[in-house]
């Protein structure tokens, strides 16, 4: 009971520190932009967790099970679930663009003739702009998702990478970059061979559940200043919107395209997810939704699935009542291959810009939209604003002009947060699902 009190009184410190944060970027913005370096601290302590922890997390849920052959039908039903939910979150973000209609009328034809006109040098634009996001060197960014600076990525490219990506000639540089695939499948094999080599491997099986064990009161740590972390991630991204003159604006000029997302993005948070969640484990979804709720709104705050997936581990099992096991395994691969959100929204981005340009898109054309944003979303990574650059890839893929990204892009950084925490959300009801109905294959419950 002390723990529940606990975390919902935590969790009502992170709202109101979010609800200040926006009220005194707007009131004061050129001050709250000072407060940039202590957001950037709180989120490089939380990326700082994000290998260790994954890597001994997956570690740690495969020696669980004893057997490494448990891991079969856990693993693939946790990557149906995922593939799954995507296609859903497609589906909502299709029916809801195409009837709200953000884009009709919504664009001058002399705005749309200043557009085209600066179409050759968009997809340098978005580069530069997505760099300044990450703190990368936009070569970088553009080698990460695959493209080079003269190159259109394309749907092929998004596939081929998706299979190289998965294995990695040097683990250090993977890490080094945050990137996760390749860091999991060498867990889970690395794993799965200390599961076959009896006693002789005792200890350093119980050296990686003390690591793990390490690392999760390691976060409960940060957890303790996350309402102030948060407030100056969120205060400082706002207060240079506000600064720049952009926020009212912005919310004037794409009013109806943000409603369309965010109508879409909580459909799916309230309405899809909760239904699979209740039809497959019979609890209430929306008490889940509240026990998860710190993870949802860290994702909210940092606008990355990765940076978040410590404090969402924790909320599973210290809160939700996931089994450790089930975490471990489940909520590091959500975090890395599950986007419901990033695909939702590229899904109605694409047929938001169709509609402004006045393209009628055939059936066949909007289920092209609807595959390619699911494969481009499971490519997309798990750092602020991926899903802007491999939403290149969906408009590639039925001839729309890419020139219009221009268009979202001065609110794709809220727009963001939502889809991110969405993504959370989602890997969480994963977890719960696998956990309720493979909790033997895991290798048994420790619900908290």
């Amino acid at each position: 009971m002390a723990d529940g009190t606990h975390s919902a009184r935590q969790t009502l410190y992170i709202c109101l520190a979010i609800v200040i944060a926006i009220v005194f970027a707007i009131m004061a913005p050129t001050f709250a932009m000072k407060f940039h370096l202590g957001g950037e601290v709180f989120l490089n302590l939380l990326k700082m967790m994000v290998v260790p922890l994954v890597m001994s997390s997956v570690m740690c849920g495969i020696l669980g099970m004893g057997d490494v052959r448990k891991l079969g039908k856990p693993g693939l039903y946790t990557v149906l679930y995922y593939l799954c939910t995507t296609v859903l979150a497609v589906v909502v973000g299709l029916v809801v663009v195409n009837i709200i209609r953000p884009g009709v009328g919504t664009v001058s034809e002399e705005a749309r003739a200043e557009i085209e006109g600066e179409g050759s040098a968009t997809g340098d634009v978005i580069y530069e702009y997505l760099s300044s996001q990450v703190n990368l060197p936009k070569e970088q960014v553009a080698e990460f998702f695959g493209a080079a600076e003269q190159t259109e990525p394309s749907i092929g490219m998004i596939l081929e990478n998706l299979v190289t990506s998965l294995f990695t000639d040097n683990l250090f540089a993977a890490a080094s970059e945050t990137n996760l695939l390749p860091l999991i499948v060498f867990s889970i094999i690395f794993a799965g061979m200390l599961t076959t080599l009896g006693e002789n491997v005792d200890a350093l099986k119980t050296g990686i559940e003390q690591i793990n064990h390490a690392l999760m009161a390691f976060v409960m740590l940060l957890m303790k200043i996350a309402p102030l972390g948060i407030f100056c991630l969120v205060t400082a991204r706002f207060g240079e919107a506000q600064h720049e003159g952009e926020l009212v604006q912005v919310i004037q000029q794409t009013g109806w395209y943000m409603m369309t997302v965010l109508t879409g993005l909580g459909l799916h948070a309230l309405v899809t997810l909760p239904l699979l969640f209740w039809i497959f484990t019979k609890r209430n979804p929306y008490k889940f939704l509240w026990q998860m709720s710190r993870a949802v709104l860290t994702a909210f705050s940092t606008a990355s699935s990765s940076a978040t997936l410590p404090v969402t581990m924790d909320c599973a099992e210290k809160e939700a009542g996931v089994s450790e096991r089930s975490a471990n395994f489940v909520l590091p691969l959500g975090a890395t291959i599950n986007m419901d959100g990033t695909a939702l929204y590229e899904a109605a981005a694409a047929i938001f810009i169709a509609q402004v340009i006045g393209m009628d898109l055939t059936f066949m054309q909007q289920v092209t939209i609807a595959m390619t944003a699911t494969l481009a979303a499971v490519g997309a990574a798990g750092i602020p604003e991926a899903g802007l650059v491999t939403m290149l890839i969906v408009l590639n893929a039925v001839g729309l002009p890419v020139e219009y990204v221009a268009l979202i892009l001065s609110v794709d950084w809220l727009l963001d947060r939502f889809r991110t925490a969405v993504n959370t959300f989602g890997d969480a009801c994963g977890a719960g699902i696998i956990d309720t109905n493979f909790a033997s294959e895991m290798g048994g419950s420790e619900s908290a």
